[in-house]
């Protein structure tokens, strides 16, 4: 993904102006506010499971399009949404990369409910960054990153979500895609006019438009993982669905997540979300880790060797993740 500033979300805010139309559950007891402790119910959500989620894929090595550990993560995603969801399936494409490359890739794709007309969708891209362009030692920047952050992290809280809706069945349909050839865009010393970027989910936003796909809003996890993490109003999301920011930031609030979930605004991310409303006119929105003080506007281990699995917090990816699984209990 890259970052965008806000000039840039203004001119996309006046084009839409003009053209737009087209296992179970526990109790737990928390703080809310001043108002002193509740009872909520909770999903479970275990943070161990979905570590591990997380570190397999980093076990494979980095996820890159065309390369035998891409080959075998793409085998162990699909036999994990086999097991917890009702259908499966893997989409199949050519992407033409930035440098011409071309990229086989997958998107993996899951649901709960297929015959349901009120649908969720949740995504997480789950490639892996070629080259650590921002590492801070030059020798490094040819080599691939592990991504367990950027990329893995998303996708174990997802397999830890359908493990548990799995457990739970949810009463409301709900489609988990894992978008490929996210992160093989343009390098940091280049800057190349074109959409380069989220190649993966460029690709099923369209297929799924001209198929007829239809959901109520959707969530993208990108980066959940981090230490201490902060989770912004992302631009591109407070533009198309502010609706669906308000519905999660404030279940994270109820939980006492305010520490992760920020309720300010940030810069807009060219992210697989940008593109589900883009072309699947779908609003989706980015839980995404943006730092308002790195010259990136991501974490120090962003696009670097340092994003390995030894960085990953398991408190991060259960705030997330208990809050997504409660709103999506809350549907109905």
């Amino acid at each position: 993904m890259k970052q965008c500033n806000f000039s840039y979300l203004l001119i996309i805010f006046l084009s839409l102006l003009t053209g737009a139309c087209k296992e179970g559950k526990e109790k737990q007891s928390m703080g809310e506010g001043d108002n002193g402790n509740i009872q909520i119910e909770v999903p479970s959500f275990n943070s161990d499971s979905a570590f591990q989620f997380v570190k397999v894929q980093t076990d494979f090595g980095p996820r890159v399009p065309n390369t035998e550990a891409h080959e075998q993560c793409a085998l162990y995603l699909l036999e994990q949404v086999h097991r917890f969801c009702d259908t499966a399936y893997i989409q199949s494409f050519d992407a033409i990369a930035y440098d011409k490359t071309i990229l086989k890739s997958k998107n993996i794709v899951g649901s709960f409910l297929p015959e349901a007309q009120k649908r969720v969708l949740l995504g997480a891209h789950w490639d892996s960054r070629p080259m650590a362009d921002y590492d801070p030692n030059p020798a490094n920047r040819n080599k691939p990153i592990d991504g367990a952050n950027d990329g893995a992290s998303g996708v174990g809280v997802l397999l830890e979500i359908a493990r548990q809706l799995h457990i739970k069945n949810p009463t409301i349909g709900i489609d988990i895609v894992f978008f490929d050839s996210e992160d093989y865009g343009t390098p940091a010393s280049e800057n190349l006019e074109g959409d380069w970027w989220a190649l993966g989910s460029q690709y099923w936003a369209k297929k799924a438009y001209q198929n007829g796909y239809k959901a109520d809003y959707g969530i993208l996890f990108d980066m959940v993982g981090g230490k201490n993490a902060t989770f912004y109003h992302e631009g591109f999301s407070s533009l198309y669905a502010p609706e669906v920011i308000s519905k999660i930031w404030g279940k994270a609030y109820q939980f006492g997540y305010g520490n992760y979930f920020i309720n300010e605004s940030a810069n807009p991310i060219t992210d697989d979300h940008y593109y589900v409303n883009k072309y699947a006119y779908i609003k989706m929105i980015n839980i995404i880790h943006q730092d308002k003080n790195s010259n990136t506007g991501f974490t120090s281990v962003w696009h670097t060797l340092d994003d390995n699995i030894s960085n990953i917090d398991k408190q991060t990816l259960e705030a997330v993740g208990k809050t997504v699984l409660a709103v999506l209990y809350d549907e109905k």
